[in-house]
Formats: C-alpha cells, sequence, structure tokens
C-alpha cells in the first residue's frame, strides 16, 4: 500500500544575489500589472453600475404586473420541447400568459339550487262571502226520534211476534211481519232468529198475551247458501212458511207488505219490534244511513233483544226494505239498529220460498 504522506526533500544551498534580483524583477513586474488591472476593473465596475443604474430606471417606468400563478417561462419550454423532440416523445405546448384561468365564483354570488328568499307574507285563503259561518250560540233544532208503542191499525196488524212453545206472555223472543205472496203464506224476520220450525209459532198484532188474529204455526225455513253454510251476516234475513188456520192463509186475515229491493240508503222509515220485556210492539221514525255495502243503520232508541226481524218500513212506498239484523245481530246497543241491504239475494230467496 502507498503512503499518503508527502516524502520529504533535503535542504539544498541558495545563491543568494541571483534570488535578490530575481525577486526585485517579480516585484516591478507585479506593480505594472497591478496598475494595468486597476483600470480594467475600474472601467468594468463602472460599466456595471451604469447598467443596473438603466435597468432600474426602466423597472420603475414599467407599470407592475397583476398577481397570478407563475406560469413556465417560454425559454425553458422551447428547450423543453427540444430535449422532448431529441427523445422522439409528443409534448403538448405549454400554457402561455394568456390562457384563460378557472374563477372562483363570488362570496356573495347565491348557489344555484338554493332558491331565492321572500320577504312577502305567504298568502292566506280568503273565506267565501257566500258561504255563511256556523253560530256556536245557535242551538241544533232537529228533534231527536222517539220510541213508544205502536198504535193498533192495517199496518200494525202485519207485525207480530215469534213465540216458542204457548202464545202467552214471556215466551216471544223475535219479531216477524206478513208479507205478500203467491201462496199468501209467507212472513219476514231475522235469519238469525230462526234455526228450526219445530214448535215456532207467529201472532199478528200480539199485544199484553190477546191473539185478536189467531197463532199461525211455522212449517218451513227459507234461508241463502251465504248465511246457512257461512253466517253472511249480508244475508241476514229468512222467510218462513206458515199453516193454513181455520181453512185460511195468513195474508187473507191481516193483508202483507210488498218486498222493496234496491231502495235508497236514506229512506226514512216506520221502525217495529217486540221487545221480549214487554207484551206490545213499539214504533220509531227515522232517516236511515249506509253503514257498509250491504248493510243500513237506523239510529232509534229502545230496541233491546226481542226486536230483532222487526220491519223496516219505507214510509215513502210502503214497502219493507229491511228486518233488524245483518251487522252484530243487529246492533250491540239498543239505540241503533242495522239491516241487511234488500237486493237480487233476497229476491231470489222469495221467489224460492213463494213458489215452494
Amino acid at each position: 500500500m502507498i503512503s499518503q504522506r508527502r516524502r520529504r526533500e533535503p535542504r539544498r544551498p541558495a545563491y543568494r544575489p541571483a534570488v535578490a534580483l530575481a525577486t526585485l524583477a517579480v516585484v516591478l513586474l507585479g506593480a505594472v500589472a497591478g496598475v494595468s488591472l486597476f483600470s480594467s476593473d475600474a472601467w468594468a465596475f463602472t460599466g456595471l453600475t451604469s447598467h443596473r443604474a438603466a435597468a432600474k430606471a426602466t423597472r420603475q417606468a414599467a407599470p407592475a404586473p397583476a398577481s397570478q400563478v407563475p406560469s413556465s417561462a417560454p425559454a425553458s419550454s422551447a428547450a423543453a420541447a427540444a430535449a422532448a423532440g431529441a427523445a422522439g416523445q409528443a409534448v403538448e405546448p405549454a400554457p402561455t400568459s394568456d390562457s384563460p384561468q378557472a374563477q372562483l365564483p363570488p362570496v356573495n354570488t347565491p348557489s344555484p339550487s338554493a332558491p331565492a328568499t321572500s320577504d312577502s307574507p305567504t298568502p292566506t285563503p280568503t273565506p267565501d262571502p257566500s258561504t255563511p259561518a256556523p253560530d256556536p250560540s245557535t242551538p241544533d233544532t232537529r228533534s231527536a226520534p222517539t220510541t213508544a208503542v205502536a198504535p193498533a191499525g192495517p199496518e200494525s196488524n202485519r207485525v207480530g211476534a215469534l213465540f216458542s212453545g204457548s202464545a202467552g206472555p214471556g215466551n216471544h223472543f223475535c219479531t216477524a211481519s206478513v208479507v205478500n205472496s203467491p201462496g199468501h203464506n209467507l212472513i219476514l224476520t231475522a235469519a238469525h232468529c230462526v234455526s228450526s220450525a219445530n214448535g215456532v209459532t207467529f201472532v199478528p198484532a200480539y199485544r199484553d198475551g190477546q191473539t185478536p188474529y189467531g197463532t199461525w204455526q211455522v212449517t218451513k225455513i227459507f234461508t241463502t247458501n251465504g248465511w246457512s253454510q257461512n253466517g253472511d251476516v249480508d244475508q241476514d234475513f229468512a222467510l218462513l212458511q206458515v199453516a193454513p188456520n181455520n181453512g185460511k192463509q195468513i195474508q187473507d186475515v191481516v193483508g202483507g207488505f210488498d218486498l222493496g229491493l234496491n231502495e235508497s240508503f236514506t229512506a226514512t222509515v216506520r221502525l217495529y219490534g217486540y221487545p221480549d220485556n214487554t207484551d206490545e210492539p213499539i214504533l220509531c221514525s227515522n232517516a236511515t244511513t249506509q253503514q257498509s255495502a250491504y248493510q243500513r243503520r237506523i239510529d232509534c232508541p229502545s230496541y233491546p233483544s226481542g226486536t230483532s226481524g222487526g220491519p223496516w218500513v219505507s214510509t215513502a212506498t210502503g214497502r219493507v226494505i229491511g228486518v233488524i239484523g245483518g251487522y252484530q245481530q243487529g246492533g250491540n246497543t239498543d239505540d241503533t239498529s242495522y239491516s241487511a241491504y234488500f237486493d237480487s239475494t233476497i229476491g231470489n230467496l222469495y221467489q224460492l220460498a213463494g213458489s215452494s
């Protein structure tokens, strides 16, 4: 390995006079060169100072440029293009200072999706002057329906009570009415009132144990399949056939009601019934309403058990357009009653019973 230290040389004698002359010559030559160099530096400094002064004056005269994002210098771009061209690469031109820049929206500009607010108040509906406002101080003058004992007469004579066993006080359980039929032997009631004809009798115009038109034995019951198979409350009606009494048919003795089909839900009716705790018929009159697609409703007070099957007699036509029954077997309160709607369903049942 070679040492990195330099080797020392031995001293040699010097010729002093020659050295002195050489030194003097070098000093003189250096002096001349120094004067020349000083003159050159002075000239260069003077030129540089003049150039700087001219450049400063030019900058002061030119307007200050606007603040913007700095862009690449053209010379650098050209050099980069030349270098890229030499390398065989495609180069896109660098953007110049004249290229459009993206602008931020002004701070106070509303967002396009935000609707402008309005200080105008929200309009309120103006009441129609032709529509009078209700006066809370005006009492309702419509009278509530009342229930009373039905007076004796041709219409109430067609209404009677159904009995189980002897026709005496406390034995009646439902209400029925006579309807006109080809055989003059049909009565109408609710289907939920009867399931068997055994021991069932009908007494028209029954009052306080009196049977002014006799006692009539039920021999046959007609109900729809909807009721007998499914207990459909919209078909809670039944036609009963009764045997002759003393050689006469019941219709020939007391007369009968026509059956009304497809009549208005808002008809006014007279409502008959025999409460099981009294021995005389009651009567109430009121307008009916529609409870459902196949149910009527009427509000009449004091119609308890025993009134089921009672006829709804139209005040306009005198036809029977319903019987107490249907929804809740006629109602679960004494003040509201229901009936299945009379349409072709009971019409077909009537045709069947009338032809038997």
